[in-house]
């Protein structure tokens, strides 16, 4: 553990899963672009570098955990990036992205005979901070095996998806845009209900304990129920996921020319809806 890890985007979700690397006992060496999000790290003994490529070590392991595709091949394809990472390096890429950017970042580090695991997370901020994400990964079974040690300090479950690049994506959209399908039908409902003299957060009290108790009912419901009146997709905490990731799905389904006219529809609203 006396090697660096790298680890780059230092937002609300990765700051967390980075503490927690810490308190397992890894050195990190970390790069954000607002450098600021890095300091609580680095008051507990993080690194914080000026350029992506420094947070690479020669056939070390880098995290990435970004906002979208372009700002991961940004880094990825950053100058000295694959230099420093070099041969025998791991990528572990941990963003939401597109399967079709994945695999191309993947092809790209066989050229310099490094490794590429994906790996993104279930969960919001709390449950990073907590140690409670649940993990999709796929790559090559030595690399994944070579993670697994920091996977474990991060999240609560890792769900192995095959070596083929992709497949953990392509799971990961899918249970985003089934949250998002939830999110709606509940906002719809608890209207309904209050529009019928129902106390929202009394009725979603009773089905989160009842018929549907995942998290996404039991703690968006709650924030649902109380703003049924207000609240749309566009209205929720980081809309802009929910805007990025139906359209991932939209664009995987046109792709396995496959019918999707419910994620047309959550697109469709979250394009007109106007904002509370």
């Amino acid at each position: 553990m006396t090697t660096p890890i790298g680890f780059i985007g230092v937002g609300n979700m990765g700051q967390a899963m980075a503490l927690n690397l810490i308190k397992a006992g890894y050195t990190l060496r970390v790069y954000n672009r607002t450098a600021g999000r890095a300091e609580p790290l680095v008051a507990l003994g993080a690194e914080s570098v000026s350029r992506p490529s420094e947070a690479a070590t020669k056939g070390n392991i880098v995290i990435t955990m970004v906002t979208d595709d372009s700002a991961l091949e940004d880094i990825v394809r950053s100058e000295g990036f694959m230099e420093r990472l070099g041969r025998g390096g791991l990528h572990l890429s941990m963003s939401t992205v597109s399967p079709a950017t994945s695999r191309q970042l993947a092809d790209f580090h066989d050229e310099y005979g490094s490794h590429y695991v994906e790996a993104p997370v279930f969960g919001p901020p709390e449950a990073a901070t907590a140690r409670k994400l649940w993990i999709c990964i796929a790559g090559s079974k030595e690399a994944k095996k070579r993670a697994l040690p920091l996977l474990d300090a991060m999240g609560q479950g890792i769900f192995d998806f095959g070596e083929r690049i992709g497949s953990a994506l392509i799971v990961k959209i899918c249970g985003n845009f089934i949250s998002f399908t939830a999110m709606e039908a509940m906002m719809e409902a608890c209207r309904m209900a209050q529009k019928n003299g129902i106390n929202p957060s009394e009725m979603m009290e009773m089905l989160s304990r009842t018929m549907f108790t995942a998290p996404v009912y039991q703690n968006f419901g709650k924030l649902i129920a109380i703003n049924a009146e207000q609240i749309t997709l566009q209205g929720l905490p980081n809309s802009w996921i929910v805007v990025k990731d139906i359209g991932l799905f939209k664009e995987r389904a046109v792709m396995a020319e496959t019918e999707a006219p419910l994620a047309n529809l959550l697109n469709d609203l979250i394009s007109e809806s106007p904002s509370p």
